[in-house]
């Protein structure tokens, strides 16, 4: 019998609990960034730029809690889709890690043009407020937020919900919450400052229901 060698990733890395813990800690970092955000920079994007003049500190933790977020997010999708295994058919294998992952993509860009606007403030303050580089720049990190990534984060709760319903990943209930909160990101996200928030909000309890389900399956036995 030929020795087929050690496994390249163990077993433990592909449980439930691994995307449960992914998931939390996804939530708990957006909601940070987020919070640091909304604290430090009005969600007008038609202001001059007056938080420019204040402290930064906010704004550069936010900043710097981005990637571990989206880190934690990435682990969350890819163990999910392990998880799924077979069962994941082609179309959702698709839209499910793409709008993931565009999802991320326009995050850590908005992220990037925020932190570009403080470097170039820095450099030239007398220069940047109130100049039509900065407007351009803040509509630019306001747009990829409230709209896009909110429009992109609406498809992936979508796609998560419809594959929870067939494969029984979370509780129904779950699932159907995930279409509501969907619909609200699609068309509350202009009436509603801090409508982003229902999405790492909608991660987190898929993360507690999973981790819950882990805990509780030894216990039935």
């Amino acid at each position: 019998m030929l020795d087929s060698g050690p496994r390249l990733t163990h077993a433990h890395l592909r449980t439930p609990r691994a995307a449960a813990v992914a998931g939390i800690l996804f939530s708990v970092l957006l909601f940070m960034v987020f919070g640091l955000m909304r604290l430090s920079i009005p969600g007008d994007p038609f202001e001059p730029g007056a938080w420019l003049e204040g402290r930064l500190t906010y704004v550069a933790l936010a900043m710097n809690l981005v990637p571990f977020a989206g880190i934690a997010f990435l682990w969350f999708v890819g163990v999910l889709r392990d998880r799924l295994g077979v069962r994941e058919d082609r179309f959702f294998a698709t839209v499910f890690p793409g709008s993931g992952l565009l999802l991320l993509a326009m995050l850590f860009a908005a992220a990037a043009v925020f932190g570009a606007i403080i470097i170039a403030f820095h450099a030239a303050p007398e220069a940047l407020e109130h100049s039509a580089t900065f407007h351009f720049a803040r509509g630019l990190a306001y747009g990829m937020i409230n709209i896009y990534l909110v429009k992109t984060a609406s498809v992936f709760m979508i796609t998560t919900s419809t594959i929870a319903l067939y494969t029984r990943l979370t509780p129904r209930w779950l699932a159907i919450g995930g279409y509501v909160i969907a619909v609200v990101l699609l068309f509350g996200s202009y009436y509603f400052d801090w409508s982003l928030l229902v999405f790492p909000f909608w991660v987190l309890l898929v993360s507690v229901s999973i981790l819950w389900e882990k805990e509780a399956a030894p216990n039935s036995t």
